[in-house]
């Protein structure tokens, strides 16, 4: 017995790639993040902590959010990569996270956050109006 389903097969577009494309971003984010946040552990008397006090948590609670954050984008990256359906909400739900958190380094460095904000809106199209073409060509 044959099963169809009862969703049309979507065509692929070259937007797959830019799929693709979210999924190394997130892994590649995730890695920084992962970096960043152990040297923040480490060596957190290393850091320079402004006087206007943008930093919220003492810097070895940074490393730690950064660490933990860092591997929750680099799993989600990898899930995305190879067509979980679960990996495109909450790589939308960590993408707008990072952009916010962008947001609030725009006064600390913001060509960097520019950049940054830019890349994440890109992956945001990708996931959300293409996300679906990574499945259909993983199955």
């Amino acid at each position: 017995m044959t099963y169809q389903s009862g969703h049309p097969r979507q065509a692929i577009t070259g937007w797959v790639g830019w799929v693709w494309f979210a999924g190394i971003i997130l892994i590649m984010v995730g890695i920084f993040n992962i970096v960043s946040g152990l040297y923040a552990i480490v060596n957190s008397d290393l850091y320079v902590q402004t006087p206007s006090r943008l930093l919220l948590f003492n810097l070895a609670g940074w490393g730690w959010i950064h660490l933990i954050f860092g591997v929750l984008l680099l799993a989600t990256g990898i899930a995305l990569s190879i067509g979980e359906t679960w990996a495109r909400a909450v790589a939308t739900v960590l993408v707008v996270i990072n952009a916010i958190t962008q947001l609030i380094w725009l006064a600390v460095n913001p060509w960097w956050s520019l950049v940054i904000i830019a890349v994440d809106v890109l992956v945001l199209y990708a996931i959300i109006v293409h996300g679906r073409e990574a499945k259909t060509l993983s199955e």
